[in-house]
């Protein structure tokens, strides 16, 4: 089993032609939802009462909510716009809400999940929580600018507690405050990760494990309409691909990236989840044949 902790939220997104308002949200549901494709999936995290019943529903669909918190209060609120080409985000608005002082416990039968993945959270809260499991065999967080600028101390420590990070290219920059991409890789791994992600959005990623690099190019689209939530599907397929194989070795991590890849192209196909939530049985199968045939030479 898999477990992931992060953010379940209500968001706004603008794009250049739709905005959505109040649509299901948050890291952790991106990454879940992913992940869910590949293994049985827990979600811990938190909202409010005004959490839509049908929001719930699709939840319950795909993941374990043994440790998922309905709390007084209003839910973890987002709201981003992107500019024409899709490729820059501002945020508009942050509410912590209910996840601002949510204190979360792993429920016992989560306790033995050997594979955990600490979405974009606060800091502090996924490294107090990675302590709660018995013995992980592999785990993995994530993190954005938002935590970077109010608690970068405690993104450093996060990420000491952790086997692998992913996190994308500008973050990286900005954590690291190097402006080269192996740099930046280096600079983390010698705080403590043995693993270091960088995604570059439609550009694919690149794979850091001691000596080894290991690029990747992004899966190819014409059509992308919301990139909302392609970074948490691609932490979610890579750590639940490997949760699948129960395996760690560096051959399975490139795979396991590679289907992050895929997966992050299925999300920025449709508006907000729909994407993940379209995927019928075969479909990622059939995308990573196709993957390989668009990278062999």
């Amino acid at each position: 089993m898999l477990t992931v902790f992060g953010s379940t939220a209500l968001d706004t997104i603008r794009t250049p032609k739709k905005t959505l308002r109040n649509v299901l949200g948050g890291a952790a549901t991106f990454a879940a939802i992913s992940a869910s494709n590949f293994v049985d999936t827990g979600l811990i995290a938190v909202v409010g009462k005004d959490f839509p019943k049908k929001h719930h529903d699709i939840l319950s669909k795909y993941l374990d909510l043994q440790g998922f918190t309905i709390k007084d209060g209003k839910t973890f609120r987002y709201d981003g716009k992107y500019d024409d080409t899709l490729s820059t985000r501002s945020t508009l608005k942050t509410e912590l809400n209910v996840l601002g002082d949510f204190k979360p416990k792993v429920p016992e039968a989560y306790k033995k999940s050997q594979f955990v993945y600490l979405a974009n959270n606060d800091p502090e809260q996924n490294t107090k929580l990675i302590k709660e499991f018995d013995k992980v065999k592999f785990s993995m967080c994530d993190t954005i600018d938002f935590w970077i600028s109010t608690k970068r101390e405690a993104v450093i420590k996060m990420i000491k507690a952790v086997d692998a990070v992913v996190i994308n290219d500008e973050e990286a920059k900005l954590l690291t405050k190097e402006f080269n991409l192996i740099k930046c890789a280096k600079k983390m791994m010698q705080w403590g990760a043995k693993y270091v992600i960088i995604k570059k959005g439609e550009h694919g990623s690149l794979m850091f494990y001691d000596e080894v690099i290991f690029p990747t190019a992004g899966f190819s689209l014409e059509d992308v309409v919301d990139p909302t939530g392609a970074g948490d599907s691609f932490a979610g397929a890579m750590i639940g691909y490997l949760a699948s194989k129960n395996s760690t070795s560096i051959s399975e991590i490139k795979k396991a990236v590679v289907y992050g890849n895929v997966l992050g192209s299925f999300a920025v196909e449709r508006y907000g989840l729909d994407g993940l939530l379209k995927i019928k049985k075969g479909d990622i199968a059939k995308r990573v044949k196709i993957y390989e045939k668009m990278i062999r030479f």
